[in-house]
Order: structure tokens, then sequence, then C-alpha cells
């Protein structure tokens, strides 16, 4: 009797054991599938990072804002348009090259679209109407192609992170260079008359004057000039060169009747970036043949980085890639960075501009970048000759300036104290 009570109690002992486990592994496998469906409804409470772009794409600077976006677009397919664990969704609006659009379509994509970036624009006069409102919004915007001096010296904004330059940087480097290196000594200057203008023009002028150059002209043109004669006509043909500033349709029909004016070959041409930058170039011809600019960068820059970076445009694109989408596909890289480093988190907007300002992105297509105190970059800039090599045009680096600052050989608290470049 007792020897089968005994067994009988090891038989229930041994049945609540096997209970017991097939109760634990029950739980066990509702715990990891509890788990794997916690971090499914996880991942999908991560909704897409919106960015808003501004950018134009009608009228006269269409060509500009389309380089910008393809520049963003080629970057965003080789990551896939996924960062920091989430996707990113792209909101995309024209804002026409004119101030008061471009502001109208930014408060579209803040306050509609709800996006929390934003990027892009082309204008200075464009960058400075934003600026209060994107402080306002405190939302973080890259501006990789608006050179506005100020917004980087005496109005800096705490949530704008340029990527870009300013409209006087290479141009102060460029005036020692007219005067030292192209002997220049007397010349006219004829620029579209608007921020981007008076800032260029003021670097080189401040430059080229302090070495011992005369500035025999000052010419301004609005940006919705058609027909440059009665400026042209009014050039003094006795100095040693012309200096311009163009872009986009201006560009070309400035560099067309600049040689129906015989200027051209008589009148040495030289200038800032734009007026021969790759988004007009190929739409030029032998008139632009000796034109002498300078930038931060060059199409035909010889570097490793910026040979992939071309040769993977052209190949999408099926043409040259222009400085306006070299600089996006760099502010892209940047802000790309910046979400990565932030694990995706862009929703502490005052943690992510920060963040934005620290990362350091390397193998960029323009050469080395870092930023100064004051949020601007510091990088190189290449002294640029047109000349037609295998048949295209093409801006031939013939000298590089390394490391310039938005400030040149300065001090920034001296130079701050001087009013901005104007009219």
């Amino acid at each position: 009797m007792s020897g089968a009570t005994g067994t009988n109690a090891t038989e229930a002992q041994s049945s609540q054991r096997t209970l017991l486990q097939m109760f634990l592994c029950a739980l066990g496998v509702s715990v990891a599938l509890f788990v794997v469906a916690g971090a499914a409804i996880s991942a999908q409470a991560k909704p897409p990072i919106k960015v808003g772009f501004l950018v134009p794409l009608s009228g006269a600077n269409a060509q500009n804002g389309r380089d910008i976006l393809n520049g963003f677009l080629l970057y965003l397919e080789e990551i896939g348009y996924r960062a920091g664990g989430r996707e990113i969704q792209l909101i995309v609006e024209d804002d026409e090259a004119i101030p008061a659009v471009g502001l109208t379509k930014a408060r579209k994509l803040i306050e509609r679209d709800q996006v929390h970036l934003m990027a892009g624009t082309l204008l200075s006069s464009t960058g400075y109407a934003l600026a209060p409102y994107i402080d306002s919004m405190k939302i973080p915007m890259v501006y990789p192609v608006v050179s506005a001096d100020d917004l980087t010296q005496r109005r800096r904004s705490p949530w704008i992170v340029r990527t870009g330059y300013t409209g006087s940087q290479p141009n102060h480097p460029f005036g020692e260079y007219a005067y030292h290196t192209l002997k220049l000594r007397k010349v006219t200057t004829i620029a579209l008359d608007y921020a981007f203008g008076w800032e260029s023009v003021g670097g080189f002028e401040r430059t080229f004057v302090a070495e011992g150059g005369t500035i025999d002209q000052r010419i301004w043109a609005p940006v919705s000039v058609h027909d440059f004669a009665p400026y042209l006509a009014s050039i003094s043909r006795d100095v040693d060169a012309v200096y311009a500033l163009f872009l986009g349709r201006t560009a070309l029909q400035f560099m067309r009747q600049y040689e129906e004016y015989g200027l051209h070959g008589r009148v040495p041409l030289i200038g800032a970036g734009p007026t021969t930058d790759e988004h007009v170039l190929p739409a030029m011809g032998d008139e632009a043949i000796g034109t002498i600019t300078a930038l931060h960068y060059s199409g035909a820059l010889d570097t490793p980085a910026n040979k992939k970076f071309a040769a993977t445009y052209r190949a999408r694109y099926k043409k040259v890639p222009s400085y306006y989408a070299e600089s996006m596909y760099t502010g892209g890289k940047w802000l790309i960075a910046g979400i990565e480093a932030a694990g995706g988190n862009v929703e502490d907007r005052a943690a992510f501009v920060q963040t934005l300002r620290a990362v350091k992105p390397m193998d960029l297509p323009r050469g080395p970048v870092e930023f100064d105190d004051y949020g601007n970059p510091i990088e190189n800039v290449y002294i640029r000759r047109v000349e037609r090599v295998n048949g295209e045009l093409q801006n031939t680096v013939i000298h590089t300036f390394p490391r310039v600052s938005q400030f040149w050989k300065y001090n920034p608290a001296d130079y701050l104290k001087q009013p901005l470049y104007s009219r």
C-alpha cells in the first residue's frame, strides 16, 4: 500500500512538473512573440522623416533649381531613402526664385505638411526672407546654396546650417589673385542687382583695391534683365578686365552679347563662379573660352571623390554636374550624416540642429570642409579657366587656395565691425 501510494505521488509530481514545463514553454513562446510584436510595433511607430525642400523649378533660374534637386535625389537614391532607421520622405515645392513665394511655400511645408526638416532654396534674397520665419518656427534648415553673407555673420540663425559658402568668400582671394597673378590694375564690375551680386562684387573689390587695384565702373543690372546692350555699351574699353556675376539665363545672354559687342578677346572677362558654372557652360560656345572665375567647386576638379561623383551624376542625368548639383549632394550628405548621428531622432529639433553642426562628412566632391565658429564652411577656393577639352567646355582648375574662411585673412571681430557689402 505504502509503495503504491509513493509511486502515485511520484507520478503526480512528474505530471505537475510536465504541466509546469509546458506552461513555462508556452509562456516563453508568448513572451517571445510579444517581444517580436512589440519590436514590429515600435518599428512601425517611427513614421518617415519628412524633409521639406524649396527650389526654383520654373522661371529664369529653373535649371539651377533642377540641378540642386538632382544632386539631392542622387544622394537619396544612393542611401535608399533611409537614414537613422527611418524612411526619408521628400516633399518638394517650387519657390520660383521669388522671396515672397518661397515664404508662402515654406509655411505650407511646415504648417500643413508638418515636415521635420527643411532644405534648399537658391537666391540670397530668398534666404534672407526665410530666416526670420525659420527661427520663429524653430525648425532645422540646411542652406546648401544660399550664400547671403550675413546669415553666418551679423545675423546668425540658430536653426539654419549653411553647407555652401558666402558670396564674398571665394572673391576675397580672387581679388588678390587678379592683382598679383593676372596683373590687373583697373577693372569694371557688372553684376545682378541683389544681395548675391553686391556681396560677390564687394568681396572682390575689397581685396583688389587693398592690393592697389582700381574699380573703374560699377554696373548693376536688374535680376529680370533681358538685354545687356545698354550696359555693355557703357563699359570703358581701356580697362584691364571686366568682372561679371550672372547665372542661369542671364549668364548665357551676357556671354553672347559680350562677344557681339566685340569685347571678347579684347577686354578679358573674369568673374564669380556661377557666371561660367556647369549649369550653363554646356550651352555656351567659344565666347566663354578664357574666362577666369573663382568658386569652391568645378566639375573638372581632378580628385577621386569628384571623379566618382561626376561619373555617377553624368550616368544618371546625362550631363556634367554643376556647383548647384554638388552643393545639394554635399548638403544631402551633411543632412543624412546628422540624422544617422542622432539615431533618427529628428523630433528633438534643438538637439538635432546641434548634431548637424557637429558632424563632418568625408569624401566630399569639392574637397575637405569644416565649420568655423560662426557656422560657415572653411573650404578650398579654386581659380578656374574655361577651356575646351575633348570637345567640351570645362572649368579647368589653375590654382587652389586651401582652407578659405568667410573672413579671409581678417580678424573676425574686426571684420564684423565693418558694414555688410551692399550696392
